[in-house]
């Protein structure tokens, strides 16, 4: 039983992990939630609604209107002559996203009690009409709606408060799937009486404060009442009900001829935004003076509403940027039903999201264990790109919300759980592989022939890249690697281990097989030391680290980029034969547990007309015939006093200088040159190139 869960135990782990996430999206937590939306909000980012002629304007309370009103609440006079300019251009309809709570206190009767008139003056007073009786008969004589809110606790003044729209209901009672609240906020019962219809500027908690849907139908003191946008189209359409389609699961369609509008099962509709526009505006100062085009808001639904940043009613849209007036919200949603440009999100769709998830999710992951790790990639990406076009394509052809994120998050979650274990399966092997080879042969003698078995054939590359290795006992503490990428890219590395003998090789040996896993995956250069750096350190070989060169050039273009990690100074020789010296700027390797990948610095310098030499700290403090030290002045030297240097020359004279055949080298010997225009190799081109026209001709 043990030995099966051992062997399998990478697939166990994967059907817990899938499990776990499973749960988490039932959970509907509001992190999940908020992944979600970030597939939901990029679809109206990317494509958010055309703007287009509106069918809505706002009267906008702004700061212009501030100015000359003063503060707000202003007197109803002022709101009345607003309606009254508004009505001789034969609106719609007309929208109040504002509340009236209290009596208007500079009318005529509030001054006469405030200020206890009497005589003349108390005369004079009661000749002059309410502003709120003014403010009544505008209402009255217009096709007006006014506000109304939910709230949890009962408002001041309240009155059995009714919809002026009339409910009709086909398949079950509504009220079971509406959003609920068990109180309401509003206007004067005076004004609202002679209002034709009463709105509900209602949202619902959004966990990020963005507003992404709204309720068509919410029941406030008990009583259904349609959303602003819902009412003002009624008012409009000059329409007393609104017929609501139920199924088994809720609301289904909510109609108001000729409209008919897809719904969840509570009723909510998702929005659909277009980008904000100031002409969609007008001041209402402009409006009160009558300073506006007559034709402005002929056939068209009016919204009275606040974007002056002192009446905080700001808020944010799924298209990002800055906020927007709340009464803009209402706009779109008019708009959305008028266009028949809403969104959905239907909820069957979860679950054919969450089972081609998984299917797809178990796929990749399968697959990962069997396949290259650069065809897995593949995969990998393929996938993601799959979910993001088929989730793309249902915004746009039905206008549906397909959830992309959570899809994508569980998909990276197990892909790279996935690479892990094959990463560690493969070093498993690796290891156990080099232990039964060792219980075979001598200690000493295995270590130095696997270490020998792990450098490549240079001489596959020595026309514009050599390297070479002489132990200084059986088995090297130094290592260095080449691995092709592709026809102009190549890997390369140089690294000297910390101590000699027969730990120091398998420690080199381990590296050396982090190197190739790492490069065989493609990752960028700084991501590979940084992997090599925190394997190392897990891999508890108490007290030993790695100073290396870990590099990557490309033939064609001719760069090389370099991480120089705590190592001898790079050495770059240009033609003219100067010498320039690129010090270390991090580090060792294996030393530092899980350092930061801002610590990994890497150089780019160009090899048009350079050689790129790098050399372990053998060659340094090698001894001369004379006894001395060689020396970085030494190696300078050397190479100055030949009259041609290719890669081979260049490492075959160094190490020339200090195999002089004592019988014990000082330290292990390993030198890399890089010329990526070496002559020889570009003679190789030429003639190349030309026995291709020979054949052309």
């Amino acid at each position: 039983m043990f030995k099966i869960i051992k062997k399998y135990n990478n697939y166990i782990f994967f059907f817990v992990l899938l499990f776990f996430l499973i749960l988490l999206k039932f959970a509907n937590l509001n992190f999940i939630k908020s992944v979600s939306f970030l597939g939901f909000d990029l679809y109206q980012k990317v494509f958010p609604l055309k703007n287009v002629d509106s069918q809505v304007i706002i009267v906008d309370i702004d700061e212009k209107s501030l100015g000359k009103f003063g503060q707000f609440p202003w007197s109803r006079s002022v709101f009345a002559k607003i309606i009254e300019n508004v009505n001789s251009s034969n609106p719609k309809a007309i929208g109040f996203d504002v509340f009236f709570t209290e009596q208007d206190k500079q009318s005529p009767e509030q001054i006469i009690k405030s200020y206890e008139l009497k005589g003349e003056s108390l005369l004079e007073f009661k000749k002059i009409k309410g502003h709120d009786e003014v403010f009544k008969e505008q209402l009255k004589n217009s096709r007006s709606v006014i506000a109304v809110l939910g709230s949890n606790v009962p408002s001041h003044g309240r009155y059995n408060r009714k919809s002026k729209a009339r409910f009709l209901s086909k398949g079950g009672n509504p009220k079971k799937s509406t959003y609920s609240f068990p109180h309401s906020i509003g206007s004067l019962e005076m004004l609202e009486k002679n209002s034709r219809g009463l709105g509900s500027i209602s949202f619902l908690d959004q966990t990020d404060g963005i507003i992404r849907s709204i309720p068509l139908i919410v029941q406030l003191d008990k009583n259904l009442f349609p959303t602003m946008g819902l009412e003002m189209i009624r008012v409009g359409e000059n329409k007393k009900n609104i017929f609501v389609e139920m199924d088994e699961i809720g609301i289904n369609k909510i109609n108001i001829k000729p409209y008919k509008i897809n719904t969840d099962p509570n009723g909510i509709i998702w929005i659909r935004y277009k980008k904000h526009l100031k002409s969609q505006y007008i001041s209402a100062s402009s409006v009160f003076d009558g300073n506006f085009d007559k034709e402005r808001f002929n056939n068209k639904y009016v919204l009275i509403g606040a974007s002056a940043q002192g009446l905080f009613d700001l808020v944010k849209t799924p298209l990002g940027g800055s906020t927007i007036p709340g009464v803009e919200v209402h706009a779109n949603v008019i708009e959305n039903i008028l266009n028949n440009n809403f969104l959905m999100r239907n909820p069957k769709t979860f679950i054919f999201e969450l089972l081609v998830s998984i299917i797809i999710v178990s796929i990749v992951f399968f697959l990962s264990q069997k396949l290259k790790p650069k065809i897995s990639l593949i995969i990998f990406f393929g996938s993601i790109l799959l979910f993001i076009f088929f989730g793309f394509t249902v915004y746009l052809i039905k206008s549906n919300l397909i959830d992309i994120s959570y899809p994508l998050f569980m998909l990276t979650v197990t892909f790279l759980t996935g690479l892990y274990f094959r990463f560690v399966e493969e070093n498993k092997m690796a290891i156990e592989n080099l232990k039964k080879e060792a219980k075979l042969l001598k200690e000493r003698e295995l270590a130095g022939g696997v270490q020998k078995s792990l450098f490549p054939d240079i001489s596959k590359f020595e026309n514009f890249i050599y390297a070479l290795n002489i132990p200084a006992r059986d088995v090297s503490g130094d290592y260095f690697d080449v691995i092709k990428v592709n026809k102009d890219e190549y890997y390369f590395t140089l690294a000297d281990v910390s101590g000699k003998g027969v730990k120091a090789g398998m420690y080199m040996a381990k590296a050396s097989s982090i190197f190739r896993t790492l490069t065989n995956l493609s990752f960028p250069l700084e991501k590979v030391v940084y992997g090599v750096n925190n394997e190392l350190v897990e891999a508890k070989f108490k007290g030993m680290f790695v100073t290396a060169v870990f590099g990557k050039f490309n033939l064609e273009t001719g760069e090389v980029n370099f991480v120089n990690a705590g190592h001898e100074s790079i050495m770059v020789i240009d033609r003219q034969r100067n010498f320039e010296f690129i010090k270390s700027e991090m580090p060792p390797i294996g030393i530092i547990k899980y350092f930061a990948e801002s610590m990994v610095k890497s150089k780019t310098i160009n090899l048009k007309d350079k050689t790129f030499i790098v050399y372990t700290d053998g060659v340094t403090e090698g001894y001369l015939k004379n006894g001395q030290e060689l020396g970085a002045e030494g190696v300078q030297r050397i190479l100055s006093d030949k009259e041609k240097l290719t890669p081979k020359i260049i490492v075959d004279s160094i190490a020339n200088e200090l195999n002089w055949g004592a019988e014990k080298l000082r330290d292990d010997i390993t030198c890399l040159a890089l010329d990526i225009e070496n002559k020889e190799l570009v003679d190789k081109k030429k003639i190349a190139k030309k026995r291709e026209v020979s054949n052309g001709n």
